[in-house]
């Protein structure tokens, strides 16, 4: 009973969260990149940063309370604890954006299952674009960053999530190196996803291709059989004639 009320509020949640994690993205880009913002709207951008984390943090804490088997639960969610405490600290405040793309993600699998192509190419997109947002946020300030416009950073994150790695721009900052990490594991659990999901496609459009000829060898034994039976009837009918003529 409980895990189908923890389903229900899932279920029930999906699509506010979902417009909260956009909107959240939004007042996260809106200062990083617009330096010279009105120090009113900054702040009202940062208003609402902490309040749409703090409805994360209270979603978070009802669907603990409404799980079964709470320490399983916090074991099997720990990503999601983790992406809500780590951005308190200074340092790491640009994986807040990590929280979004978890809620993002949470709900785009369902709706866009068995949609392969648009699932990987809207959270691929999704991924380098925030993570350009998250290591300008961090590199900024800093005096020797070589990554001081978003085009730069778009730049990077695209060699970045690609392998390529070009080397030309990198992050110097430890907040720039963590966004990098997360984007570098990001990359490859894509890679693993879109060669797994390929694999699978395959898999089954052979067993489909196998299909119609199980279908055509049982049509084939079922008229074989029909054949059979009326040879049978034909051999009778003549046994019985043949009979006649003998008595």
């Amino acid at each position: 009973m409980e895990e189908e009320r923890l389903r229900g509020w899932e279920h029930a949640t999906a699509y506010p969260l979902t417009g909260l994690s956009l909107l959240f993205i939004g007042v996260y880009a809106l200062p990083v990149l617009d330096p010279g913002l009105d120090p009113a709207w900054r702040r009202a951008c940062e208003l609402a940063d902490v309040v749409i984390w703090s409805i994360f943090l209270v979603e978070y804490l009802i669907r603990l309370r409404l799980a079964k088997h709470k320490t399983r639960f916090i074991r099997t969610h720990w990503f999601d604890l983790a992406v809500l405490i780590l951005p308190v600290l200074r340092p790491l405040r640009a994986l807040r954006l990590l929280n979004a793309l978890r809620v993002l993600n949470r709900h785009a699998v369902a709706w866009t299952r068995g949609r392969l192509a648009v699932y990987v190419i809207s959270a691929t997109v999704l991924i380098v674009l925030i993570a350009a947002l998250a290591v300008l946020d961090a590199e900024r300030g800093h005096p020797d960053s070589t990554i001081t416009s978003y085009p730069q950073a778009l730049w990077w994150a695209i060699c970045t999530i690609t392998t390529v790695g070009y080397g030309d721009l990198y992050p110097e900052t430890v907040e720039g190196r963590l966004v990098a990490v997360a984007l570098m594991i990001g990359g490859l659990g894509l890679i693993g996803f879109t060669t797994g999901s390929l694999a699978s496609w395959i898999v089954d459009r052979l067993s489909d291709a196998d299909r119609p000829t199980g279908a055509a060898t049982r049509a084939d034994m079922v008229l074989l059989l029909h054949e059979i039976r009326k040879l049978r009837a034909e051999v009778e009918a003549l046994k019985e004639t043949q009979r006649d003529a003998d008595h």
